[in-house]
């Protein structure tokens, strides 16, 4: 018969089996076949589900209610019947099993974390300083994850991370969109950057007055920090006669080095031109110029995979003990 549990004769009920006894027969592999006869009601059925023979099945069952001690099912006509013992071995099985399924779905994101992608795009600035520090901890963590970077302008960053062509943005002064979601911000001062011989160069503060009796290099329209000196100048009623302007920050900072420019950043992306007091960064009081405000940005929806997830959970422990500040 397709259904039926072919049982020996009974025999003499046995004692009452010891925890060790009960362990090894209901967490061993008769508990898969078990789980499989309870979802097919049908030993030939099970056999099919684990492309094994139905005697094996039938074996497996039979060696289970000899280790238990009584009947798990009954034939009721084609099919079969969990009997009461049946029932309770069922709700273990659908427990256990259940468990180890979630157990292996997080070993699997695990794996997928060995094996995974994360994309992220950056403006230049954080790119030189502040991100290899996110990148390093990241690695340290997590060293097989593949990590791919890309150096944009702010504006392009929050359009990479929209459009869903990368998951975690570091840009300044993001825009609000329905689609973006800012994760951690911090306000950093623009300043006025000279070389060290700049006559401005032991100056505490500067106005923007003081800077335009000098070459100037700005950064290039579209740009975060030329939006605010834009705005500044406009406020102060001021306007550059003369300037270069260009999208690198490599190239402004090599300008501002050469002794008679003066250049415009946040202190992120010369860090070691300032450790080095070949630069020098010189607070501006100016009316109307905002503070360039540092974003990790990311899709609001839909949810991140697992290891951007990690990655985006890493930058923002990162990114807070870099810059403390409120």
């Amino acid at each position: 018969m397709t259904s039926e549990i072919n049982r020996p004769r009974p025999s003499p009920r046995k004692p009452a089996l010891t925890r060790d006894q009960l362990a090894r027969a209901l967490y061993g592999p008769a508990l898969y076949y078990f789980a499989a006869v309870c979802e097919t009601l049908s030993i030939r059925a099970a056999a099919r589900q684990l492309n094994i023979a139905s005697s094996a099945v039938n074996r497996q069952i039979l060696q289970l209610e000899e280790t238990i001690g009584g009947p798990l099912f009954e034939r009721q006509g084609r099919t079969l019947r969990l009997l009461p013992m049946g029932e309770v071995l069922a709700r273990h099985a659908r427990m256990t099993l259940g468990d180890l399924e979630a157990t292996a779905a997080d070993m699997d994101a695990i794996q997928g974390l060995r094996r995974g992608l994360v994309r992220v795009a950056s403006v230049e600035s954080i790119a030189s300083d502040l991100l290899p520090a996110v990148v390093a901890e990241f690695a340290r963590r997590f060293p097989l994850i593949h990590v791919a970077v890309t150096v944009e302008s702010s504006s392009r960053v929050t359009d990479l991370v929209a459009r869903g062509d990368v998951e975690i943005g570091f840009t300044f002064n993001p825009p609000k969109q329905a689609h973006l979601s800012v994760a951690f911000a911090r306000d950093l001062a623009i300043g006025a950057v000279v070389a060290r011989d700049h006559p401005l160069a032991a100056r505490p503060q500067l106005a923007l007055a003081d800077c335009l009796d000098y070459p100037l290099v700005l950064p290039a329209k579209g740009l975060s920090i030329r939006d605010a000196l834009e705005s500044a100048f406009a406020a102060n009623g001021l306007a550059p006669r003369s300037f270069v302007e260009a999208n690198l920050l490599r190239f402004m900072t090599s300008l501002a080095l050469q002794g008679q420019f003066v250049a415009f950043q946040t202190r992120f992306g010369i860090a070691r031109q300032l450790a080095d007091g070949s630069l020098i960064f010189i607070p501006l009081a100016a009316a109307g110029l905002p503070a360039d405000r540092l974003a990790l940005v990311t899709r609001t929806d839909p949810t991140l995979r697992l290891a951007p997830a990690i990655f985006f959970d890493v930058s923002r422990q990162v990114l807070g003990e870099l810059l403390p500040q409120a």
